[in-house]
């Protein structure tokens, strides 16, 4: 078995990405995408970004990151990234391979901060993960979420200096 790679995501990864993209927004837990996305506009969204890569396994996508400025203008020294992982390689370390490539790539590339405006109070491995990565919660928006499970939930700001 060879080690997982992470490289810039392309069309051809589209479709495996869109697998684990729309089961995650379907299951209503971590995500405020709207569930009814065409693969189109799921696409859009996901490679708006900057920067998309994809952690890959012998030739198999495990999960995918999207990465660049937080902000236009003024803000745009802080950087903000999104993670998504397959559920059949979850607990593998995906998203923390991913998230430390995200904080060594926005380093290099020049910002000096990440952000991320939203992470579900209830997702407690993401959060659990970011803290671990040197991030903290610098605020929480009460019951921004409409979580399926838990209802109404907050809603992290969390932020890492670079």
């Amino acid at each position: 078995m060879s080690d997982p790679a992470i490289r810039p995501a392309t069309d051809a990864d589209w479709p495996s990405i869109h697998a684990f993209f729309d089961r995650i927004v379907a299951e209503g837990e971590t995500y405020a995408y709207p569930a009814d996305l065409t693969s189109d506009e799921a696409r859009a969204l996901w490679f708006g970004q900057e920067h998309v890569v994809v952690l890959e396994e012998e030739g198999r996508v495990l999960g995918s990151a999207m990465f660049g400025p937080n902000r236009p203008g003024r803000g745009d020294h802080v950087g903000t990234a999104s993670f998504m992982v397959d559920d059949a390689a979850r607990g593998r370390g995906v998203g923390r391979r991913l998230g430390e490539y995200v904080v060594a790539r926005l380093a290099e590339l020049g910002y000096r901060g990440i952000q991320f405006n939203a992470v579900v109070a209830t997702n407690t491995a993401a959060v659990r993960l970011w803290e671990g990565l040197g991030f903290e919660i610098v605020g929480t928006v009460p019951g921004a979420f409409r979580s399926r499970e838990h209802g109404r939930v907050g809603l992290h700001v969390m932020y890492r200096e670079l």
